[in-house]
């Protein structure tokens, strides 16, 4: 189902007047001041509307005072829905008017009201940086300079070239978000991306859901297709080296491709699958991509959001976690594993250049729930390896594709490092086997 901008509008206005319906019920000194965060004149809602948001905001804060309890900082995800369950409706619509950042990024609290302020943020900073886009100052003159006998960039210039691709290309990101809040019900609703090409007409995508969102430095976001809450299948989908926000079309593309094809498995399984952009990846394969370290700060974030997938999960629906990972995303899950306790049933690795660790056995899943795909053509395991392998004497370094290491290979029809999730491919159907459970169908090497 295809809505319009006037549909969309009317669903921004109606969230946020529940908002105020809710908190007016619970105070009617909010009333005024939340009032300032709808605009339904024509029932259109511009970038000046939600750039106003934030400052309105601040106004009601102010009035509330010391009414709400301050949310949760560094608390365990069932912590965090303790404290979330222990709110009345009302508090809750207060909190997701005020802090929809903070709620946001809350694990173990439902997905629906982590969606929901979410999505609240992320129009706001739409508006922000599409605001702060339209008034950048005027390209500073000149581009280059002379210093002592040498021409060297103006550094005026570097920081204006800088603000503004960051701007552009987080905006872009932005974009592709809203275009797969958009799609839902649409059976090719990304005709453009590589990893479309020969696509299934499967059923129609189901409603998005945006569990995290920050648009600063690299950016982060997280998306799922479907409701983790009360989806049979869950599958984490983890990317590598050169993540960011104003590149999360081909990740959001693969997870879509994967929902679809698990979705399609006999039975009518009810899916979820999430792209986890929710880490500061490397930008360049070298130096940053040979270091551990970004990893190893993403392990802790990655075991509290499977902890709180778990936590929130609705207990009368089968609750199989799988974790998909991808290049150097596979370093974050073996990190995560290394470090703490992975709270998946399954692990599968693609163009993996090795997980922190030499066994299978060592990341937590249960016997033979390790698998691992590996291109002829994907150079990215054999270089990979000497930085992020896993030592055994002087000169080798243990990876997923090596037999020693216990993982299941399955069969990989798919050429290159990032062609994973090309609609119709075995390397897609042998991930979706996994995702829902169909483990003797699963083709191996």
């Amino acid at each position: 189902v295809t809505t319009t901008p006037k549909e969309r509008a009317q669903g921004y206005a109606d969230r946020i007047g529940d908002a105020l319906k809710d908190a007016t019920e619970a105070d009617g000194k909010y009333a005024r001041t939340l009032a300032k965060l709808i605009t339904v004149a024509d029932l259109s809602v511009t970038k000046e509307d939600w750039s106003d948001a934030e400052q309105d905001r601040g106004d009601v804060k102010k009035t509330a005072g010391g009414h709400l309890r301050g949310i949760p900082e560094d608390k365990s995800p069932r912590d965090n829905a303790a404290w979330w369950k222990s709110l009345s409706k009302e508090e809750r619509a207060e909190y997701i008017s005020l802090y929809p950042a903070g709620v946001g990024e809350l694990d173990g609290i439902p997905v629906e009201d982590r969606d929901e302020a979410n999505r609240v943020w992320f129009n706001e900073q739409r508006a922000k940086y599409q605001t702060e886009l339209d008034n950048l100052p005027p390209e500073p003159k000149p581009k280059y300079m002379l210093a002592g006998r040498s021409m060297v960039v103006n550094p005026e210039w570097t920081e204006w070239d800088g603000r503004r691709k960051h701007l552009t290309g987080s905006l872009d990101g932005m974009r592709r978000i809203q275009q797969r809040f958009d799609s839902t019900g649409k059976t090719d609703p990304f005709p453009d991306s590589r990893l479309s090409v020969g696509r299934p007409r499967g059923d129609g995508l189901p409603p998005a859901y945006l569990l995290g969102f920050d648009p600063e430095k690299n950016g982060r976001a997280i998306i799922a297709n479907g409701n983790p809450d009360t989806a049979d299948h869950t599958a984490v989908m983890v990317g590598g080296t050169k993540s960011r926000l104003s590149g999360i079309y081909t990740p959001m593309v693969a997870g879509t491709n994967l929902w679809q094809a698990a979705s399609a498995m006999p039975g009518e399984p009810k899916v979820s699958t999430i792209t986890w952009n929710g880490y500061d990846a490397p930008q360049n394969l070298f130096p940053e991509g040979a270091l551990n370290r970004y990893a190893d700060r993403a392990a802790g974030d990655f075991n509290d959001f499977l902890s709180g997938l778990h936590t929130s999960h609705d207990p009368a629906a089968e609750d199989h976690l799988s974790v998909q990972a991808h290049s150097y995303g596979s370093v974050v899950v073996g990190s995560a594993a290394r470090q703490g306790t992975l709270e998946a049933d399954d692990v599968m690795f693609s163009g993996s250049p090795g997980v922190q660790v030499g066994r299978a056995e060592d990341l937590d899943v249960p016997s033979g729930h390790v698998w691992n795909q590996k291109a002829k053509d994907d150079p990215v395991p054999r270089l990979g390896a000497p930085t992020h392998g896993h030592q055994e004497g002087l000169t080798q370094f243990i990876t997923p594709h090596d037999p020693v290491f216990g993982a299941k290979q399955m069969s990989t029809d798919t050429h290159g490092h990032g062609n994973y999730w090309l609609a119709g491919s075995e390397s897609l159907e042998n991930q979706a086997r996994v995702v829902v459970g169909r483990y003797d169908e699963v083709r191996l090497k």
